[in-house]
This record gives C-alpha cells, sequence and structure tokens, in this order.
C-alpha cells in the first residue's frame, strides 16, 4: 500500500525503528501513540499485550479511558459474538478493521457500541491486531469523538500498516535477554469472587499479581489476565465449548507463566481458582521461537534439534534433504543470535542469552 501524506510515511518509518529499539510493551504502546495519534486521528485508545499463542488479551493500558467498567468490558468480550472483535479481526486476515465499515454504516448494530462506545460519546472505533509472524503480540481500540465521523479507508490501510510494525516491535521485546530465574517454581494460587474479585491469594501469588499488575487493577483488584482466564472458565461452566482456559503471561523480567482457571463450586457465577505455574521449557520454547521471527518450517527444524536430533534425523522426519535442513539451521541460527546447537539449546529451552 502507498502510504499518502508525509506524516503517514514518518509516523510508519517511527514506528518501524521500534522493532530495534529494545522497549518493553509500555513504551512501544506510549511512542505508537505519540506516532499514530494526529494521522489516524483518533481522541481515545486502548492498547493490550495478548497471550501470543491464543491471542487473548493478557494486560490493557490507557491514558484515556476511565475502566471502572472494564470488569463488563471484559465479560463483554468473552461472552457475547460481536461485530469486528479482535479474533474475528485476526481471522480475516486483516490486521485493523473499522465498527462503521463491519456493520456497513450501522454501528448500532454492535451491541459492544450500545453499551460502551456511544454512552462513552465515542463514535467510530477502529480496533488492530498486532499479529504476526508467529504469533498474536497484542492488540488495540482506537476511538473517535462522535462528531469527527467515522475514519476513512486511508486512516484504516494506515492502521493495517502500522500494526503490522507494532507486532514485530512487541515480538522482538519477548525475545529472551537474560537468564531465566532459578528459586522457587511452585505455583501460586489465586481465588476470584462471583465480580472476579480478589477473594485471596497465597504469598506467592501476591508477588505475582504485584509484578503482572496494569491499568485495570484498580477496578478489577487483579490483572487483566486473571479475569480473562475467570471468564473463560465461566463461560465453559455456563456449557459453552471454549478453545481453552488458561493463558500464558509474561513477567517484566522475562519469567512466563501459565494461568490455569476453574470453578470451586461448579456455578458459572460462582468463584474461580486461578493457579498460575510457571512455564515449562516445553510451553516456553515455542514462544520463544516465534519471538525471534521463525517461520514454521524453521521452528519445526529448531524443535528436533534442540531435542537431539541430529542433520539426517531431521531430514528424515521432515521429509527434506540434509542440505535443506543445513540452510534452515543456519536461518535458524542467524535470527537467534547464535552460532551452535549448543547456544540455541540455552537460548530457547533455558531462555537465556548464549554466552558463547
Amino acid at each position: 500500500m502507498a502510504l499518502r501524506g508525509v506524516s503517514a510515511r514518518r509516523a510508519i518509518e517511527g514506528l518501524r525503528e521500534l522493532a530495534g529499539a529494545g522497549l518493553e510493551a509500555d513504551a512501544i504502546f506510549r511512542r505508537s501513540d505519540e506516532l499514530l495519534r494526529d494521522v489516524l486521528e483518533f481522541d481515545a485508545v486502548c492498547w493490550h499485550t495478548a497471550d501470543p499463542a491464543t491471542g487473548l488479551v493478557t494486560s490493557v493500558l490507557s491514558d484515556d479511558l476511565s475502566l471502572e467498567g472494564f470488569h463488563a468490558a471484559v465479560r463483554l468480550e468473552v461472552w457475547h459474538d460481536d461485530v469486528s472483535t479482535f479474533p474475528k479481526i485476526r481471522h480475516s486476515g486483516l490486521r485493523a478493521e473499522t465498527l462503521d465499515r463491519a456493520t456497513r454504516g450501522r454501528p448500532e448494530r454492535s451491541l459492544r457500541f450500545r453499551e460502551q462506545i456511544a454512552p462513552a460519546g465515542f463514535g467510530d472505533e477502529m480496533r488492530t491486531v498486532f499479529d504476526t509472524q508467529g504469533g498474536m503480540w497484542g492488540c488495540a481500540a482506537f476511538m473517535r469523538a462522535a462528531d469527527r465521523g467515522p475514519y476513512l479507508g486511508r486512516q484504516r490501510d494506515l492502521a493495517d500498516v502500522a500494526a503490522r510494525h507494532i507486532g514485530t516491535a512487541l515480538r522482538a521485546c519477548h525475545r529472551a535477554t537474560a537468564p531465566a530465574a532459578s528459586g522457587d517454581q511452585a505455583p501460586a494460587m489465586v481465588v476470584l469472587g462471583p465480580g472476579n474479585g480478589l477473594v485471596a491469594a497465597d504469598e506467592r501469588a501476591q508477588c505475582l499479581l504485584a509484578e503482572l499488575a496494569d491499568d485495570a487493577v484498580g477496578a478489577l483488584s487483579v490483572p487483566t489476565a486473571f479475569a480473562v482466564v475467570s471468564e473463560h472458565a465461566r463461560l465453559a461452566a455456563s456449557g459453552v465449548p471454549v478453545s481453552s482456559a488458561k493463558v500464558r503471561v509474561r513477567t517484566r523480567d522475562g519469567r512466563w507463566f501459565v494461568l490455569h482457571a476453574s470453578l470451586l463450586d461448579g456455578l458459572a457465577d460462582g468463584h474461580v481458582g486461578v493457579v498460575a505455574s510457571p512455564a515449562s521449557p516445553a510451553e516456553t520454547m515455542p514462544l520463544y521461537l516465534a519471538a525471534y521471527g521463525l517461520t514454521g518450517r524453521e521452528q519445526e527444524v529448531a524443535l528436533l534439534a534442540v531435542r537431539g536430533c541430529d542433520t539426517k534425523e531431521i531430514a528424515r522426519a521432515l521429509a527434506m534433504t540434509p542440505y535443506t535442513v543445513q540452510d534452515h539451521l543456519k536461518a535458524v541460527f542467524s535470527k537467534a543470535g547464535v552460532t551452535s546447537r549448543r547456544e540455541l539449546i540455552a537460548r530457547i529451552v533455558i531462555g537465556e542469552r548464549a554466552t558463547g
């Protein structure tokens, strides 16, 4: 897509530079806000990180919006099949969609519009998914005042391009940069009440809740990821099939945890127990591989290599020649910044920066 206007090109160039800036997610979002607000002409934005594997939202950041009703927003996202949801946008192959376009000029068809967007004084909403090679790393919702009218097609196109670069920057910040934390690997336990308010948390969970705290804590009393996984468990308990009742989250120091939720009393509106377990190497390997931007075939080769398969064994398993395997391994080493299988294992299994 040819970008129209100097401002649009400058915004995209600024976003492209984020991939190598070494920023964490919140800094990436705030810089993206600075670059995009004037060219997309939005009045408020809500940024989210996501579990790369499932696309489920794990945090929220917004300097514009009151999150007092965020509990209702989480429930609406999980329970209702609305127009232009993040999963629908992702599955459509797009990275950006506007509510006006999705409803053909009738945004009132959207439950989200009727219950949240319009009452807050906004008109059109544009959603983007930061889905790049290897996973969905986040998403965002851009709202504009009702008197501005709907987003223009060129603005949606610009947001689509911008989302790819933001996704690349988010993917890069998930790479292993330090040795994984050692010590107590026992799971943590949290109990949430019917409204997902915090009822109890053991000592390990209290530390984890503090590490994962985001803008939703004031409204939910727990980080977003805990409310999201809880609502999926409630949905499953109500008889609706769900693909997963677990969410992967990453702490600020680079550790991965897997959150599992289950109903403690069997009731969809009852208490939920959330267990946060340190992610195993089998669970983190695909995340690290995705973070380095490996293609699907490269990931297959890398996984077999770290499991101890030699070149001939990988070639037989994947029905390719040994020379092709070597080519893929070279690409894997280059993207992961290593020079040997030993360093690759240290990087994606242990989660540490290789030392030579």
